[in-house]
């Protein structure tokens, strides 16, 4: 989602970023690392694509929050 401004401190210094890269994506908590794809459900892209907007104000990444308990959280309550 590309926007104009901030949605939390309103500056316009909000950048898009799409990269590509390919299944070497590496995610990790305190409790677990994942290699492989993008997951789709951390709201930041998914399967060979990253895609996320941030602000280069306060460092807010763009978008809708709280996200759902994402498959890494689930694994860790194990």
């Amino acid at each position: 989602m590309k926007t104009t401004q901030c949605q939390r401190c309103s500056s316009p210094r909000v950048i898009y970023v799409d990269a590509h890269c390919r299944d070497s994506c590496q995610v990790e908590n305190y409790l677990r690392k994942k290699n492989g794809y993008v997951p789709r459900d951390l709201g930041i892209g998914g399967g060979d694509g990253v895609r996320l907007t941030y602000c280069l104000e306060c460092g807010q990444i763009q978008g809708m929050f709280p996200v759902p308990l994402a498959e890494i959280e689930e694994i860790c309550k194990g």
